[in-house]
């Protein structure tokens, strides 16, 4: 029964992260279209990598805890990918250069985005294996 709470709580962290990067492109796709300016755009977006940094960072320790190694190493890249754009300080949007780096940030998060489906699907296919285990017993 553990294991299923715990692949509930990676459903819902993983919908959490969707949701998280579904915004930013949607505030990336506001500013392709002029519905917002720069700045807004941009100071939006700023807002929500932290949040989406943590999350991630914690759901890779949730699951290095709870000792499922091939989803936490199925989120190691990701998670590499996101150090590696805070250590270079390319991880915030700037106002100066949104709109030439936008079809670059489009491409970026729309990469993440299929990625953290890819691994959304895979934790549904375990909660289902999972759930049918338990009943099997």
């Amino acid at each position: 029964m553990a294991d299923i709470f715990a692949w509930l709580f990676s459903f819902f962290t993983l919908i959490a992260l969707i949701v998280i990067i579904i915004y930013q492109l949607m505030c990336l796709a506001d500013l392709e279209f002029d519905y917002i300016n720069p700045y807004d755009s941009t100071s939006r977006i700023n807002k929500v990598l932290f949040p989406e940094y943590i999350i991630l960072g914690v759901l890779f320790c949730f699951y290095v805890v709870t000792g499922h190694w091939i989803m936490a190493l199925l989120c190691a890249p990701y998670i590499y990918y996101n150090v590696k754009l805070y250590r270079q300080g390319k991880h915030l949007a700037d106002v100066t250069e949104i709109f030439n780096m936008l079809p670059r940030e489009k491409k970026q998060r729309l990469f993440k985005l299929f990625y953290l489906i890819f691994i959304l699907f895979l934790s549904l296919f375990w909660l289902i294996y999972t759930s049918l285990d338990d009943h099997d017993d």
